[in-house]
């Protein structure tokens, strides 16, 4: 069975201090959680903060973007080395955002997950269509492109370490959210597209989340259906309470 992989992406927000003070508060609210796999995504500049923060807790660090290289003169960009040093155990790869305003594309996105592997992190990789390819039915062609190229060449050993998040662009940040229902369909399709480039095994034990206005109000039902295994939350990990009730979400045996 998969474990549950809960992950917030707290994206630009919070000062070092306000991010110590909200993982300190998160810490002590899910010290007792274990049948979820928890991660936060804070700014690089609080990441070292943090990870003191969470010595001695179930709760992982992850990072929200890294650069394809170990190092070297790229002013600004931040390795893999740095983040593993730091404490970090997740890598966000290839979010909407990134694609979006950074202009990365999946070269880019799986030359850095290659990396990532290399050096010990865990690529959450973040694939997803506009509200344009959705409206023209491109939805499959879309996903299957950005995993069949974010993930070229990566063995199934490797692969047991990549979790991937399916993320309607359209969905995020807009209070809009795909029905849980048709997330599940695109889950399934996403699995058999792993399946297909490793093996069916692979495809299976590959946890997939959902990311898009992820909220307490609507996390039961997408963790209701089968291939739903988690959620990259954004606006509603940025609140103790909203994340707390999202990892606690009603769970059925």
């Amino acid at each position: 069975m998969r474990k549950s992989l809960i992950a917030g992406n707290w994206k630009m927000n919070k000062t070092v201090s306000e991010a110590v003070d909200f993982t300190n508060n998160l810490k002590s609210a899910l010290r007792d959680v274990q049948d979820v796999e928890m991660v936060i995504c804070p700014t690089f500049v609080a990441l070292s903060e943090v990870s003191k923060m969470l010595e001695g807790s179930s709760i992982k660090l992850g990072a929200q973007n890294m650069y394809m290289q170990k190092n070297g003169a790229y002013t600004g960009e931040i390795s893999p080395l740095m983040l593993k040093e730091i404490g970090c155990r997740y890598v966000i790869i290839g979010h909407s955002e990134r694609r979006q305003y950074f202009r990365e594309d999946n070269k880019s996105v799986n030359a850095k997950i290659k990396l990532a592997l290399k050096y010990q992190l865990r690529p959450i990789l973040c694939v997803g269509e506009t509200l344009s390819e959705y409206q023209n039915n491109q939805t499959i062609d879309v996903v299957k492109t950005e995993i069949t190229e974010g993930l070229a060449g990566i063995d199934n050993e490797q692969m047991s370490n990549v979790a991937i998040a399916y993320e309607p662009i359209w969905a995020i940040g807009t209070g809009k959210t795909a029905t849980p229902n048709d997330a599940n369909k695109v889950h399934k399709i996403i699995r058999k597209i792993i399946s297909d480039m490793l093996d069916a095994k692979t495809g299976e034990k590959t946890r997939i989340q959902y990311g898009g206005s992820v909220k307490p109000d609507n996390i039961n039902a997408l963790m209701e259906e089968s291939d739903i295994d988690g959620a990259l939350v954004g606006g509603a990990s940025l609140s103790v309470e909203s994340f707390i009730r999202i990892v606690n979400y009603d769970k059925k045996d």
